[in-house]
């Protein structure tokens, strides 16, 4: 591949364009996820709020329901589809958004792209279910590579690297390699390094910092730093929900270093952050 970044990003059905920065609104139908744990654990409650993610400007709304904290519980894959399917199949009849499912189980993939997802969003990179990479070819969904170290169960235990960059590119070009050769088209490709899986504090600054970096993959680069715990390390908050300008930060720095993508809680603050910034790096007004 070539290191200039994608223009688009196909998914089942659909074409993401990227010429500008794009936001991921994230929709956790979960009673423990990090942020908005419980918060939208129900059918209604999830739909006003995807639909509040609509009205703020997402581009994509990520569905997930099985938490990824440091120390998550696990879910049983009946659990995660009774959470996530009903939710898809009601979205898709109101709103014509891309739609992607967060999940490293192959069943919940198949099942939430068949009910209308176009995208899968696997935190392993194909790594935890050696039938995801199939599953992406055999529906036509586009999927996001995500870098983690081992499972949410034990990824904060072991935080030490090496070489950060280099282990980080490794494991991606494994998840690509995955992804191709299943036959997952080059143009369906994303790929994340993982801000805050697996990696310290200081490990996620690197990665901020070095973003640039993983554009010679030649795939859109989507960014995950939504008030995560790194930006309250810094900032000492320890409260989530008051790390929402710390995320912007991330968000206008990520543009400058040329990402398209990013999943955030606070979309409409993101997205206001994003366009100014592609602004200044484009010179020109949208």
């Amino acid at each position: 591949m070539s290191s200039e970044p994608s223009a688009w990003l196909e998914g089942r059905g659909c074409q993401l364009d990227l010429s500008r920065p794009r936001i991921m609104g994230v929709l956790n139908v979960t009673p423990d996820s990090f942020s908005d744990g419980g918060r939208y654990y129900g059918v209604e409650q999830a739909l006003r709020q995807a639909l509040q993610l609509v009205d703020e400007g997402a581009d994509l709304i990520d569905i997930g329901g099985e938490s990824s904290r440091p120390g998550a519980t696990r879910v049983s894959t009946d659990e995660e589809l009774d959470r996530v399917i009903p939710v898809i199949e009601r979205l898709r009849g109101v709103t014509d958004l891309p739609l992607s499912v967060d999940t490293t189980k192959s069943t919940v993939a198949r099942t939430a792209v068949l009910a209308g997802a176009n995208y899968i969003n696997d935190i392993s990179g194909l790594h935890f279910d050696s039938a995801m990479a199939a599953v992406a070819a055999e529906t036509g969904a586009g999927v996001f590579l995500m870098h983690t170290r081992g499972t949410p169960q034990e990824m904060h235990k072991n935080t030490h690297y090496d070489d950060l960059l280099a282990e980080v590119g490794d494991y991606l070009q494994s998840s690509i390699d995955l992804a191709l050769d299943a036959g997952v088209s080059p143009r369906a490709v994303a790929i994340d390094p993982g801000i805050g899986f697996g990696k310290s504090a200081e490990g996620s600054l690197q990665l901020m910092k070095h973003l640039a970096e993983f554009h010679r993959f030649g795939y859109p680069i989507l960014l995950g730093t939504s008030r995560k715990s790194f930006i309250g390390r810094i900032l000492d908050r320890a409260d989530p929900r008051q790390r929402v300008a710390g995320t912007l930060a991330t968000v206008a720095l990520g543009v400058a270093q040329g990402v398209q993508l990013f999943r955030v809680h606070d979309v409409r603050a993101a997205k206001d952050a994003a366009l100014v910034a592609w602004a200044i790096r484009e010179g020109c007004l949208p």
